[in-house]
C-alpha cells in the first residue's frame, strides 16, 4: 500500500485547479480548457470585458507584447496562452521562482488551436518576477 501511495502521490499533488480569464466566446480558449481537463486538470472560466482582460495581465505583471487571449492562475502562478498542459504540471512540480508560464500570441498546433496537421514552433517562456525571460519548452514545425 505505501509504494502505490508514494507512486500515486506526485501525479495528484499536480493535477490542479485552474482559473482562466477570457473574453466570451472565444472558441480556441474554451478548446484549451478542454485539453486540461482531459489531463485531470479543474478550469473554471471567467468571462471578461477586454479591457478588463488587459488590465489584469498588465497589473499581474504580463508585458503587453507577451499576451495572449487568456490567462489562467493556478497555484501562485500566471499561464498566458496555449500553455501545454504536460508544461504546467512541470512548473508545478518544480515550483520555480516565477510569476508563471507565457505563450505569446496564439501559434497554430498549440493546445486549443490545433488546425489539421499544421504546426508552428513555438516556446513555452518562464516569465520571472523582474520581467525576464527564459525559454522552459520549445516545439517544433511539421511540414504541411
Amino acid at each position: 500500500m505505501t509504494a502505490f501511495a508514494i507512486g500515486f502521490f506526485p501525479v495528484a499533488a499536480v493535477a490542479a485547479s485552474l482559473e482562466m480569464m477570457t473574453t466570451g466566446g472565444c472558441s480556441c480558449c474554451h478548446a484549451w480548457a478542454r485539453h486540461l481537463r482531459a489531463a485531470g486538470h479543474e478550469v473554471a472560466v471567467k468571462d471578461l470585458a477586454m479591457g478588463q482582460l488587459m488590465k489584469m495581465k498588465l497589473d499581474a505583471g504580463i508585458p503587453a507584447a507577451m499576451t495572449a487571449c487568456h490567462t489562467a492562475r493556478v497555484d501562485g502562478y500566471l499561464i498566458e496562452g496555449h500553455v501545454p498542459e504536460q508544461d504546467i504540471r512541470k512548473l508545478l512540480t518544480e515550483r520555480p521562482e516565477a510569476l508563471g508560464l507565457v505563450v505569446p500570441g496564439m501559434p497554430i498546433g498549440s493546445p486549443g488551436m490545433e488546425f489539421g496537421n499544421k504546426r508552428e514552433a513555438y516556446e513555452v517562456l518562464l516569465l520571472k518576477k523582474d520581467g525576464s525571460t527564459e525559454v522552459f519548452a520549445r516545439y517544433g514545425s511539421q511540414p504541411e
